[in-house]
Formats: structure tokens, sequence, C-alpha cells
């Protein structure tokens, strides 16, 4: 949860920006050994524990992974599963694997990320039985869809893309069957805040453009959704999550650790938001 820098086109930035990616690993990784929230997959994506982490990292990442869980959740069921769900950015998240275990799976869970990030997931997968086994008790065929940068299954697709090249994000998407009828909940934690405002403003505007009922989950500014074509967009900084979050498990994670200096992990937490936007004629973004 450092700060962050709007990535360009050059190599070295991007190789930045995807080294982000094992560093959120790592510290889920780290959070999850000390029992703030079970992920019983992410040790197949970061085998290390890695170095201790101060405790109000691990309770900023609990707070993040909640309530981005708490709307995605809410999302799903109110559609009673008959929606898609797009990762953009997926980095090694394990969503769609806690999904299927708690029966919420969408009709289809897609993920984007770099080439290259999506080369090391596919070998995690293929080379991780707890990991491949849910795609292939989903998937109708013996096979699945495979190659250096991409894999397709019934219920699970990840992509290699570019996300500022959005004429090819969209064909790339729509060859692994996407459906713009579908209702759609896009979630991209952080990825749009390395990039510059013309970028993620164009990954924004595509979205609502594209689906008729969707709803997008990150960590940006309202203002740029309601500008780019979106209906409705609310946001609160992570300190109000937190305090919305279930008082017996913050009790039960505050317990975990000693925090020395509350004041640390208020400030944080307010330095960060979650903003929901909806173009929702189905009334499934709203009561979160």
């Amino acid at each position: 949860m450092a700060s962050r820098q709007p990535f360009t086109d050059t190599d070295t930035a991007d190789e930045a920006v995807r080294a982000t990616c094992d560093d959120a690993t790592t510290c889920k990784r780290f959070a999850t050994s000390k029992s703030y929230w079970k992920d019983p997959y992410i040790q197949y994506f970061a085998r290390s524990v890695g170095e201790r982490k101060a405790p109000e990292i691990n309770r900023g990442y609990y707070a993040r992974v909640q309530g981005v869980n708490r709307l995605l959740d809410a999302f799903i069921r109110k559609a009673e599963c008959d929606c898609q769900v797009i990762n953009l950015g997926a980095g090694l998240d394990t969503t769609f694997w806690r999904l299927k275990d708690e029966n919420l799976m969408p009709r289809k869970f897609f993920e984007v990320d770099f080439p290259t990030v999506v080369s090391r997931k596919i070998h995690n997968i293929k080379t991780k039985p707890p990991l491949s086994k849910p795609l292939i008790e989903t998937h109708s065929t013996d096979a699945l869809l495979l190659d250096a940068h991409s894999l397709d299954s019934d219920r699970y697709c990840i992509i290699g893309a570019d996300l500022r090249d959005i004429s090819s994000l969209d064909e790339k998407l729509k060859k692994f069957q996407l459906n713009p009828e579908l209702p759609t909940l896009l979630l991209s934690e952080c990825v749009l805040v390395y990039m510059t405002p013309s970028q993620s403003s164009n990954i924004v505007h595509w979205a609502a453009e594209t689906f008729h009922t969707a709803m997008f989950i990150n960590y940006e500014q309202k203002e740029r959704f309601l500008k780019t074509g979106w209906e409705h967009a609310d946001a609160l900084d992570m300190m109000t999550v937190y305090s919305m979050l279930p008082q017996d498990d913050v009790a039960r994670i505050e317990s975990l650790e000693f925090l020395d200096e509350r004041e640390l992990l208020q400030q944080l937490l307010q330095h960060y938001s979650i903003c929901w936007a909806t173009k929702d004629r189905l009334n499934l973004g709203n009561d979160k």
C-alpha cells in the first residue's frame, strides 16, 4: 500500500508496475498466515510467507479484501450468479477459487494482466492440482484452450493484454465469449492509478459503453466515472469501510497482533478509498 506513480510506455515503468503484483501477493500471504482471513490458494502463488509486515499493513489489507469481497459477493448474489466478472490487472489474485468454494460462481470469470504475469499464473495453475482441478471440474470438455498468454475454460478465462490498448482488449475478451448483455462486474483494485488519466478514463468509458448493466469497483475518484458514462458512483474511505465490517470479526483480527499506535492505522486507511460505480437497469448495484 505504498505511494504510486502513473506508468508510462517505457519497459522500466511497466516492470515496476508488474513488481507490485508480487508485493501485494506477499503482503496477502503474510496476512493470511496470521489468520486475518482465510485463503487456502494464495500459498500456490507465494510459497514463502516473507518478512514480517507491520500490523497496520495487515489490517489495511484485511479492510481492502473484505470491502471488495462484500461488494463483489452482493452483486453476484443479486444476479443469482447469472453474470460475469472481469478482474482488470488481476495479478495473482485467488478470487475465482474462493467463489467456487462458496458456490458463488458467476457464469464466467475473466482475468486480464500483462502477458508476463499471465504466463506465470498459467504455469502455477498447470502445475498445482488444487488450482487446476476447479477449472477442469467446471469445464465441459476434456481439454482447456491454452497458449502462452491465455487460458480459457467454460467458467474461467485469463488473458494477457495491455489495458492501454482498448481495441485489443475488447477483441481478446470477445474472442473468449465475453457477453455484453450479461450483468457485469468489473474489478480493478489498483491498476488504474498506475495509468495516465486519459488511459484510465478510456477503460472506464469503454466499460460504460460496452455493458448494459454493470458495476465497477476500484480505488479511483468517483467523479471520473460520472464523467465517462456511468449513472451512479459512490466512495468511502477505507477507515469508514473498516468501521462498517462485522465488529466481531474486527475484534478477532485486532487481537491477532498488538498495534502500538492506532493513529498509524487511521492515517493509512484514511489515505485510501474504495469506489463503486453502476450502470444498472436491473438495480443490482443498490443496497451495498
